[in-house]
């Protein structure tokens, strides 16, 4: 506690899985909860100048994808108390900003609201240094565009007889018929059919297609 502080303490121990299951302490989990929160600092606020480095371009299309699924499935993990997979995808949205040159206020302003109620300290610091002249505790969950959740392609998995030969990104809506008959058209797959006899063919739609041949 007095090393890392509270904020990096309750994020461990939320983060270390099910609040009703006991678990070991590691105090090299802590660090990494530490780690975490260092990096998102860095993402918003110049180490040197202590200045907020957010700025005010728009984020891209597949950044704001990015941001809705995540403000999403945040709320989502929270309302199930799954709050170890709602961390996890809270680090997943800052580690993709580690890879970004630009970072757009408005995903930061989200990201800081989803992350107050478990680093409460914390984010009220970064409220503070995006330009939030009040309490972050009563501000109202960010809201997210439904359309951008879904997924566009999935990738399926191409089996011969249970074993892995080729892989599929395809709509998520595609059918049996059609998916089994991309299947049959992917190149990996036709060079591996020839002279063999397709005996069943298993369609999970969205999840596998499996060619069991003789």
């Amino acid at each position: 506690y007095t090393q890392y502080g509270a904020d990096t303490l309750r994020l461990y121990e939320m983060a270390t899985g099910p609040l009703d299951a006991s678990r070991p302490w590691e105090t090299r989990d802590v660090v990494g909860m530490y780690r975490f929160l260092q990096r998102l600092w860095r993402n918003m606020v110049d180490e040197t100048t202590g200045e907020c480095t957010v700025v005010d371009t728009p984020a891209d299309d597949d950044t704001r994808k990015l941001l809705h699924r995540t403000i999403d499935a945040v709320r989502t993990e929270m309302d199930a108390l799954r709050f170890n997979t709602a961390i996890a995808k809270m680090m997943e949205f800052t580690n993709f900003f580690t890879k970004c040159d630009v970072r757009p206020r408005a995903c930061m302003e989200q990201l800081v609201l989803i992350l107050s109620p478990f680093a409460p300290h914390f984010a009220e610091e970064l409220g503070e240094l995006l330009g939030h002249g009040k309490t972050l505790a009563y501000e109202p969950w960010p809201g997210y565009d439904e359309s951008l959740l879904k997924t566009e392609t999935v990738e399926i998995p191409i089996q011969i007889n249970g074993k892995l030969k080729s892989k599929l990104n395809v709509s998520p809506d595609l059918g049996k018929d059609e998916l089994e008959q991309a299947a049959r058209n992917d190149e990996k797959i036709k060079s591996q059919l020839e002279g063999k006899t397709i005996k069943k063919v298993i369609v999970v739609p969205g999840k596998l297609v499996n060619l069991v041949i003789g």
